[in-house]
């Protein structure tokens, strides 16, 4: 039940970043652009440590697409990741209760 409400809030957090994100600028702005307003020396040095930790296949073929993918659809994706867990852990609706008694 904690780790549910946990997801829950993980979730909510992904979602409104990413409803941020398209908010303030372009939908179409690439993660990548988005990566070098925070910081210019941060791309760059993933790709050395995913080249160097990870494998070279994986810079190429993962991060890559993904890092010219729009910047709101990486949070967006980790956010219903993170919602569909919170609901498979829920449990089905009711069970935290006791079973309720009809007056006649």
């Amino acid at each position: 039940m904690i780790a549910a409400r946990i997801l829950s809030v993980l979730a909510a957090a992904f979602l409104v970043m990413a409803f941020a994100v398209a908010t303030f600028w372009p939908p179409d702005t690439p993660l990548r652009v988005l990566l070098d307003m925070i910081d210019t020396s941060w791309v760059p040095t993933l790709q050395v440590w995913i080249q160097k930790g990870l494998s070279p296949w994986f810079w190429t073929y993962v991060a890559v697409p993904l890092l010219e993918r729009p910047g709101w659809l990486p949070p967006t994706a980790i956010g219903l990741i993170f919602f569909g867990g919170a609901v498979n852990l829920s449990g089905p609706r009711g069970s935290r209760t006791r079973p309720r008694r009809w007056r006649s």
